[in-house]
């Protein structure tokens, strides 16, 4: 098999980690198979980094970052290598740049473009373990970029799809996906494996184990996805096609989301566009939009309610203010304290009372729920924040979910 493997900043954070990574990547070699790793930077190391520029500036060049914060992964990547060699399993580093992964010009934040493995496959057939230094690329220009927040994963999954890798492993410091976070329901279980959809919804939705753009590209790619631990032997949960897992649960599992405010809005002016107009205008302020529910109040107006990420409240605040002072809006107030709880899985698809089941636990527990926004395999409730912890354990119960 050929297998991808990438190892995150915890799991090499220091020399003593990065020999406990050799000797798993050694393991998987011996097993007969062709390997190639990827790398995040040692954990602390690109907030120091961060640090020394701004030293010099607040506001520095996002092209001297990138070169500055692709040095991290590369010292990595380097050591490993160095490593694996000293155990007698031939090894070659690369950066993105040799590794072949183009992006676009957008430093910080780059998006790949194409991945030409050329160097890659000819150190896989010399029967050479290659690193690749994560998070970076190059763009058009030649001029080094890195790929934003969950880079290496992104990295991981684009070689996969390059190089047809049989599997792609992300190694974490977590052991899988569960069905719903162990901190707050310890009866929550592992998945053995769940669909790409699933996996988005739930990463959507506040559950931390992968990023949406690793799992959508996966998703593109037809890339098998394992998350797993680095710190034992365990099995992860393999993230796949719909049409591989053979009995589709109910219910996956329950995410929550806690970074949500909610926007009220009294009296909206009853004139044709006014709604297109201010989620336009909301838009422009790049304000992330997610549930919106809206009804006739008095007079013929109409009464908005929507929910943002606490992050872009103050954004919407500006906007917002602008629609009162032109009067197109009466008045409008907003809720910090409020909370996303969401139930997952591809069998809503097949089955009817998922939905009833929901909002009569969410009533046998006293719990108001102020909206709700439903796709095929997911139905999400905003309640009160003081709530969300009894919300997960008591829909985990009632999905049976720990069994």
């Amino acid at each position: 098999m050929l297998i991808v493997q990438k190892f995150g900043g915890t799991s090499v954070g220091d020399l003593e980690r990065i020999q406990n990574v050799a000797n798993r990547v050694v393991k998987t070699k011996k097993a007969g198979n062709d390997v190639v790793v990827v790398v995040s930077a040692m954990s602390g190391e690109t907030n120091k980094l961060v640090a020394y520029a701004e030293h010099f500036s607040k506001n520095p060049s996002r092209a001297e970052v990138d070169m500055l914060l692709s040095s991290g992964e590369r010292v990595t990547a380097s050591l490993l290598a160095i490593a694996l060699s000293e155990m007698g399993f031939p090894a070659v580093s690369m950066t993105g740049r040799k590794a072949g992964i183009v992006t676009d010009n957008i430093h910080t934040k780059a998006r790949i473009e194409v991945i030409n493995p050329i160097a890659m496959n000819e150190a896989i057939a010399e029967g050479k373990i290659v690193v690749v230094a994560g998070f970076q690329g190059v763009s058009q220009d030649g001029n080094v970029t890195t790929l934003g927040r969950g880079g290496s994963d992104l990295s991981a999954v684009a070689i996969a799809g390059a190089i047809k890798a049989d599997l792609c492993e992300i190694y974490t410091d977590v052991s899988g996906i569960f069905t719903t976070d162990p901190r707050i329901e310890p009866k929550a279980k592992k998945l053995e494996h769940i669909s790409y959809d699933e996996m988005l919804e739930l990463a959507s939705l506040g559950a931390k184990v992968l990023q949406n753009r690793s799992v959508e590209l996966a998703k593109k790619l037809n890339v098998n996805l394992v998350t797993r631990t680095s710190f034992s032997d365990e099995e992860g949960t393999l993230i796949t096609k719909e049409e591989n897992i053979m009995e589709k649960p109910l219910v996956s599992g329950i995410a929550l989301d806690k970074n949500q405010a909610r926007v009220s809005l009294v009296g909206v002016k009853d004139r044709p566009g006014i709604a297109s107009d201010i989620f336009t205008k909301l838009s422009d302020n790049n304000v992330n939009i997610d549930m919106i529910i809206q009804n006739v109040g008095h007079d013929g107006k109409a009464n908005i309610d929507f929910t943002v990420p606490v992050s872009d409240l103050n954004d919407a605040k500006a906007v917002m203010d602008s629609f009162v002072k032109e009067s197109e809006v009466d008045e409008v107030s907003y809720d910090e304290n409020i909370c996303k709880v969401s139930i997952v899985g591809v069998g809503m698809k097949s089955h009817t009372g998922v939905a009833a089941k929901a909002f009569s636990t969410m009533a046998s527990e006293n719990i108001n729920i102020n909206m709700i926004s439903t796709s095929e395999i997911k139905i999400s409730m905003i309640i009160a924040e003081k709530y969300a912890e009894l919300a997960v354990r008591a829909l985990h119960n009632a999905y049976e979910l720990d069994k």
